[in-house]
């Protein structure tokens, strides 16, 4: 059996099939330049075949895009908890409440997880010098997998980010540029240098192997669950490109027979500050607007438009999903009660989530019996200052 079983790379805006063997960014057809999805064959797999693998994001290898294991870069990201919360449960009549923490990833958060996949991918695909913008986490994860695979990185993140993720890329060996704007404007420069650098851009979903990463938090749920899936998903949204691989994870899964039809409404929550896709969801439209004076403390969320905002808010509409915003100070509220009642010091997207469960269920849109699954998607450490 190969150690992988993907095929190719198909457009999810136009469907063009693309080489898998080639070293892209996003779609080639004219006019196109939709986001790459990595695609796998139909072969058998059993769950069983891989429930005595490290728990890593490389378990499920014959579903993820390295071609052989010697390709790949890894820091031991993947693998984390899902813990029952048990007391902000009981606080709030939600006997089944629980929380995807993150933190424990390399380099503090989610992003280690999509970034290990990119960058294995880049590298075995002939990228030397790696470049992207950043609002802060991502840009830490790049640098530490550029290290580890001996690439050069170049690392673009508005000035106003907290200087933890500066020190974090530069001690890892990254060029970091501070840049006078938001992430977009971090990504422009990104765009205008990179064919002149030698550059590979691995923006996120501008290139197709960070989703395949962010996607097995998707099996991961799953397998926790005893391979079902939760009744709702709330996940703090930035490029989104988490909620984009856990939704195309239950889809594989279903089409290898591991679990059913049945999906978990997804939930977007953003800022009030910098809410694209929630004033998207609520004009009923399939893609947002850039978000003008976006502001925010929590650094991951203040992204004025996601590139592939079309996904995001297909998936919500699919599966009878919801889209809101909370404020700044909520956050800080969701972060100290999830501190003071779990002994998790929640980012405060993770604290964005929390907040969002309890508008929720204030709303009736959520059930206080259903289970939830909030998603902590890295450390507060980073944010002390």
């Amino acid at each position: 059996m190969p150690f992988s079983f993907l095929t190719h790379l198909s457009c999810t805006k136009c469907g063009a099939l693309e080489d898998a063997g080639k070293l892209l960014n996003v779609c080639t057809r004219a006019g196109c330049g939709g986001a790459l999805f990595a695609e796998y064959s139909a072969a058998a797999l059993s769950k069983d075949d891989t429930a005595g693998r490290p728990r890593t994001i490389w378990r499920w290898h014959e579903l993820m895009p390295a071609r052989w294991p010697e390709e790949i870069v890894s820091l031991g990201e993947g693998g984390t908890p899902l813990l029952h919360a048990k007391r902000l449960g009981a606080k709030n009549a939600m006997p089944r409440l629980y929380v995807k923490e993150e933190a424990g990833n390399p380099t503090g958060s989610f992003k280690a997880r999509g970034l290990g996949a990119a960058v294995t991918m880049a590298k075995a695909l002939g990228a030397r010098k790696l470049a992207l913008p950043t609002a802060g986490n991502a840009g830490g994860a790049a640098a530490a997998y550029a290290a580890a695979a001996g690439l050069e990185c170049h690392v673009f993140m508005p000035a106003d980010t907290p200087k933890v993720f500066r020190i974090e890329c530069e001690a890892y060996g990254a060029y970091v540029t501070l840049v006078d704007g938001l992430i977009d404007d971090c990504g422009r420069m990104v765009a205008q240098k990179k064919d002149a650098e030698g550059w590979f851009d691995v923006s996120t979903l501008k290139e197709p192997y960070r989703v395949e990463g962010k996607k097995t938090m998707g099996y991961e749920l799953a397998e926790d669950f005893g391979w079902t899936l939760p009744d709702v998903v709330v996940y703090p949204t930035g490029g989104g490109t988490g909620l984009i691989g856990m939704w195309k994870a239950f889809g594989e899964m279903e089409r290898l027979g591991w679990i059913g039809s049945a999906r978990p409404r997804m939930v977007s929550v953003q800022a009030e500050g910098c809410a694209p896709i929630p004033k998207a969801f609520a004009e009923g439209k399939d893609v947002s607007v850039r978000f003008e004076h976006a502001h925010t403390y929590a650094s991951g969320l203040r992204v004025p438009k996601a590139y592939a905002d079309y996904l995001i808010l297909k998936i919500l509409r699919a599966s009878k999903g919801e889209a809101l915003t909370v404020t700044d100070d909520e956050m800080r509220r969701g972060v100290n009660e999830l501190a003071s009642s779990e002994g998790l010091f929640a980012a405060p997207e993770g604290g964005a989530a929390w907040e969002a469960v309890k508008k929720l269920v204030a709303a009736g849109k959520v059930d206080r019996g259903e289970r939830v699954v909030v998603f902590d998607t890295g450390t507060g450490y980073k944010y002390v200052d």
